[in-house]
């Protein structure tokens, strides 16, 4: 990954995150249970990279995302959502999906640090930046999901209450 550049993801066209993203997950990616998690809102820009390679060609990107997990009692509580960490598949295992999560998680405010979320490899996850399935357990999704895939991480992840709906923030 000498020579990339991890740049704010809203100085790339759209389009080309798209097909992107087309590329590393198949266009059917737009079923999975993590877009119904961030249906109707958008991406956070400050949160957002792409990765470049040498040359200056998208290779990855990292979306966050606004949403809430929703409490029995039905008060919501925000939480940023990670993902899709896209790499092109000719790119995969060069690091650059690493230095995009890095970037996300150095972006957040430490003043304000919300609780963080995504559908992951728990043991990758996990080694790397402290996500875990370990206060997720009592979670629902709006579609199927696998729930040792469900990770949480932030300063105090026990605050979060331990049953819920997960979905979109909308105010």
């Amino acid at each position: 990954m000498s020579d990339a550049a991890i740049i704010p993801l809203d100085a790339i066209d759209p389009a080309l995150v798209e097909d992107l993203l087309d590329r590393a997950f198949e266009p059917e990616r737009r079923q999975r249970t993590a877009y119904k998690l961030r249906e109707g809102t958008d991406w956070l820009p400050a949160l957002s990279f792409a990765a470049l390679d040498a040359e200056q060609h998208l290779v990855g990107t990292i979306q966050c995302w606004p949403v809430a997990l929703t409490d029995p009692a039905g008060r919501r509580h925000p939480l940023i959502l990670f993902g899709p960490v896209a790499v092109l598949p000719e790119a995969q295992g060069m690091g650059y999906g690493k230095a995009l999560m890095t970037a996300a998680i150095a972006a957040l405010s430490p003043k304000a640090q919300l609780p963080q979320v995504m559908i992951g490899d728990g043991e990758y996850y996990g080694r790397f930046w402290g996500f875990s399935s370990d206060y997720t357990g009592g979670w629902t999704l709006p579609g199927p999901w696998d729930p040792a895939r469900l990770l949480a991480r932030g300063a105090s992840p026990a605050v979060l209450p331990k049953e819920g709906m997960l979905g979109p923030w909308r105010n």
